[in-house]
């Protein structure tokens, strides 16, 4: 102990059910596994996300970004107004904060990456319109 409390925390594998997100906010097959959520005064969140081939978030912003660290598989991930990139296993992405921006698996291939962001006011992400099949395959 410092004195000011806990100074660690281990929380064990597989200690928080794994959670199907709501289809508001995704399009396809998607797991959410969480990994962290700091507590105050910190404001960090880390949950471990699976795409099955094809699926895909809504357009999203975070008030203080995102980043995605991709853990396994072959995904896309786009900003409003750009291309989209195809990202790998290894790959680091960072969205800025208020960048509206989508990102999932490929056509073919599942994907997983662990998601970091961190709230501002209580607010970890504002959710927006699904990606259309049109946008998704950049035809739009």
């Amino acid at each position: 102990m410092n004195g000011k409390g806990k100074i660690m925390e281990i929380k064990s594998a597989g200690s928080s059910p794994s959670m199907k997100p709501p289809a508001d906010y995704f399009t396809g097959a998607v797991r959410q596994d969480p990994l962290m959520e700091a507590p105050e005064p910190a404001r960090m969140r880390a949950t471990s996300v699976t795409f099955e081939p094809g699926a895909r978030t809504a357009w999203h912003t975070h008030p203080l970004g995102q980043t995605l660290i991709v853990t396994s598989g072959r995904g896309l991930a786009q900003s409003w107004g750009s291309e989209i990139h195809e990202i790998r296993a290894g790959d680091t992405v960072w969205f800025a904060p208020g960048e509206k921006h989508w990102h999932g698996a490929a056509p073919d291939t599942a994907l997983t990456h662990i998601a970091i962001h961190e709230a501002l006011d209580g607010r970890h992400v504002d959710w927006m319109e699904q990606v259309s099949d049109a946008q998704y395959s950049g035809r739009a």
